[in-house]
């Protein structure tokens, strides 16, 4: 019986055209996180990764930092909401990466801009009024994060060793607003504090999955400029 270790990715590029690619930054909380593990942990059964770019790498560079060469499985349902569909739908004349880019820049803090805004199209998405005019819609974005969560504990109390889950803060706040029995309605308040390459512990027995930890990052202990949330 093993654990399942959900791992936010590390810092990703904001403010990029690219946003989903890891900075260097990023690279190093992840290989960081890798060799931390493989410091305190035994090697994984099983690594998993949502399908996004910056998962890929978070895995890769993780696994690089703890000299593992273990497989890496793919779950598309892990990935992060789409917060470029959100932020089209709750402020439609900022579509497109130049009007939006143009907008934070106007800002004195960009930052904090991004974040309120952020807020407020996650908000819009939760609350359940537009559902039909999201790709995918905050119900079907909720249910397939814990039907993965149902399929990787299963395996989970069979396995040899913990299971690795690079995912991202919304999937993560799913599954522990979940297991901590929080109203689904107040979810992404446990999303925004989550660090990048932050550990969640979630245990597997015979009560069903538990969450033991969250949000930790010993691995960032002392490392200055490392530890970030966005």
């Amino acid at each position: 019986m093993g654990d399942l270790l959900l791992i936010r990715h590390g810092q990703a590029s904001f403010g990029a055209a690219d946003y989903d690619r890891l900075s260097p930054v990023g690279e190093q909380q992840s290989l960081r996180l890798g060799a931390w593990l493989a410091a305190h942990e035994a090697p994984p059964a099983h690594v998993v990764r949502g399908a996004l770019r910056r998962h890929a790498q978070t895995a890769e560079h993780c696994l690089r930092g703890a000299g593992l060469d273990t497989p890496i499985e793919v779950i598309a349902a892990l990935d992060e909401l789409d917060h470029v569909d959100l932020l089209a739908r709750h402020r439609p004349d900022l579509d497109g990466h130049e009007a939006f880019t143009a907008e934070l820049r106007a800002s004195t803090d960009p930052h904090r801009a991004f974040q309120q805004m952020f807020v407020a199209a996650v908000d819009r998405w939760t609350a359940g009024a537009h559902d039909h005019e999201y790709a995918r819609s905050w119900p079907q974005f909720r249910r397939g994060v814990l039907e993965a969560l149902t399929a990787l504990a299963a395996r989970a109390r069979d396995a040899d060793g913990d299971t690795w889950i690079v995912t991202s803060g919304g999937p993560i706040a799913v599954i522990a607003a979940q297991l901590f029995g929080t109203p689904p309605e107040h979810t992404f308040a446990l999303s925004w504090p989550l660090a990048n390459t932050g550990l969640s512990r979630v245990r597997v027995n015979g009560a069903g999955p538990q969450m033991v930890t969250y949000n930790a990052w010993p691995h960032l202990a002392g490392a200055a400029g490392l530890l970030t949330y966005r």
